[in-house]
């Protein structure tokens, strides 16, 4: 560290603040939806249809939310293979669609406050034999998520293998695989099941995100980060996704992009203090008193018993002479 403060010991253990306020993901398991007030609610629509351009009525579409997966929606396509729910949390969501004689496709959608997310699917058919064995990969899914929702963790990582076996194609498959062997402690499996989500969905803020932190946890900064470029680019509105995208680009010495990104999650989050830390430092760094003054305040203010707090003091003990 340059200037005025040269001797200090500033150094920060990031890598054990590294990806620790990460919002819950979710399984997909049965459950109820929570009434909300309008003003804060979302909406989907969209129509299905085939390959040949006809609406596919009748299928069957879920919506279960990547946060809380108690917060389930199930509706059915009318006969112009058009859908809409309303009353969504805004949030991401994975959206499944299926239809006996076709292929199942599921996709990561985001519904924001009072706006409409559209829609436009196209079934492919399914000749008898897939249809069966895709079937059949949807109950190990189905048993998989009951395993995951009772805290059995490695049990679901090898009913969800079984799953994946059947049904390859299938990024929600490897997600919740990965997410299983997250909770479980298997950290190579967790990386190659967020690996293959991310390839077949690689426009996903979840599974963007995840990869990210897997890496970033794995001490792979340099490889982490493209996946948390993608998933800031994606949703920018996340502050635990941003808090943590900031470490890595701390990591890969990018201290002024992580400066804006870091800004932006205490300006979602606003009683954020770790982000408010890594704000001081950077500041410090930067010879930048008054902000890093006021950022470390901060952080005393909302966290003053935190492993941090002796060394924000001594910061602002040296500041202030």
């Amino acid at each position: 560290m340059t200037g005025p403060l040269q001797g200090i010991n500033t150094q920060i253990n990031r890598e054990d603040s590294m990806i620790k306020k990460i919002g819950i993901l979710s399984i997909v398991i049965a459950g109820l939806a929570f009434p909300l007030q309008a003003s804060v609610q979302g909406r989907m629509a969209g129509v299905v249809k085939d390959e040949a351009g006809a609406p596919v009525a009748g299928v069957q579409v879920t919506i279960v939310s990547m946060k809380m997966s108690s917060r389930q929606y199930k509706t059915r396509t009318d006969a112009e293979g058009k859908f809409t729910q309303i009353g969504l949390w805004p949030e991401f969501y994975q959206v499944s669609f299926k239809k006996d004689g076709f292929l199942p496709i599921s996709s990561e959608v985001r519904v924001r406050i009072d706006e409409t997310s559209k829609l436009e699917i196209t079934l492919r058919p399914a000749d008898r034999a897939i249809q069966s064995q895709l079937s059949a990969a949807d109950k190990k899914f189905v048993q998989g998520n009951k395993l995951y929702a009772e805290g059995k963790y490695p049990e679901a990582v090898e009913i969800f293998k079984e799953a994946v076996a059947m049904g390859a194609d299938q990024w929600a498959y490897h997600f919740n695989l990965g997410l299983a062997a997250k909770k479980a402690g298997l950290e190579d499996q967790t990386l190659t099941a967020f690996g293959k989500a991310v390839e077949l969905n690689p426009d996903s803020f979840s599974c963007n995100k995840e990869i990210g932190e897997a890496l970033a946890k794995a001490k792979q900064f340099d490889e982490a980060r493209p996946f948390y470029d993608k998933a800031y680019e994606v949703n920018p509105d996340d502050a635990d996704t941003n808090y943590n995208y900031g470490l890595v680009l701390l990591k890969t010495g990018d201290s002024e992009r992580a400066l804006e990104v870091l800004r932006r999650a205490v300006s979602l989050k606003e009683d954020y203090a770790e982000a408010y830390y890594q704000l001081g430092t950077i500041y410090v760094g930067q010879n930048n008193k008054p902000e890093a003054i006021a950022s470390l305040e901060k952080f005393l203010e909302l966290a003053p018993d935190d492993p941090q707090a002796a060394i924000a003091r001594q910061l602002l003990d040296y500041l202030k002479k």
